[in-house]
């Protein structure tokens, strides 16, 4: 591996994605492109029905390639088993979507604790991660709350802690900001540009929101299934 190579977090190489029921085929991603470095913020724009969900998904390693390559940290997601991805998902990335995906049941501190208790850290070890982490994005008066306790930015708030609770290398986040209100969404882009530069985790953004895209460091546009620069 390269040191150019190393230093990046993802990449993918002619990314293919086709969708097949009976005899019919709909060709959804035709060779996309992309290098991911260390600390970058990237948005991913385009038309509703572009297929900007899927390549994040395949980014993810959370769907099947049809086509092509998608390394993470240097290694070949198609090369490992479901046991192996989902442990590089859990310590490698973070996943915050347009609903926050919160467990109901749990408060915002047992929520953000959740893919440390999956890693198998003990709760006595997990919850000062999970409350250092809530603190960070302005949520220590509501460590004890319920998801339906908190107003829809907190919720998203605190998908945003429990993506970053891990220290992962890259941030996936599929329309995270398209539940919320003008000044929530704001809010909530200005808190992922600052832990961005904080933390040195990379962030990908897919978004419809051109205005808040522009704050990101790179854009790009997601066009009959390539990236193009915006």
């Amino acid at each position: 591996m390269s040191k150019q190579d190393s230093e990046m977090v993802i990449t993918c190489r002619d990314l293919q994605k086709i969708y097949a029921q009976g005899d019919l085929s709909v060709s959804v991603l035709n060779g996309v492109n992309l290098d991911l470095a260390r600390g970058e913020s990237l948005a991913i724009v385009g038309a509703s029905g572009s297929g900007k969900s899927t390549l994040l998904h395949l980014l993810g390693g959370l769907d099947s390639i049809s086509g092509g390559s998608v390394s993470i940290l240097g290694q070949d997601v198609a090369k490992m088993n479901e046991s192996q991805r989902g442990e590089l998902r859990n310590h490698s990335l973070g996943f915050i979507y347009q609903f926050h995906h919160l467990l109901p049941e749990f408060t915002a501190v047992e929520n953000v604790a959740m893919p440390l208790l999956i890693r198998g850290m003990k709760p006595a070890e997990a919850h000062p991660q999970a409350i250092a982490m809530l603190e960070q994005v302005g949520l220590a008066h509501r460590l004890r709350h319920l998801p339906t306790e908190l107003s829809g930015g907190e919720r998203q708030r605190v998908a945003v802690a429990r993506a970053l609770v891990t220290r992962p290398a890259c941030v996936l986040a599929d329309e995270p900001t398209g539940n919320l209100d003008r000044s929530s969404a704001y809010a909530l882009f200005k808190l992922m540009q600052e832990l961005n530069a904080q933390l040195q985790t990379s962030f990908i953004i897919v978004t419809h929101d051109l205005e808040l895209a522009g704050r990101m460091q790179r854009n790009l546009r997601l066009v009959d299934g390539v990236l193009t620069s915006e």
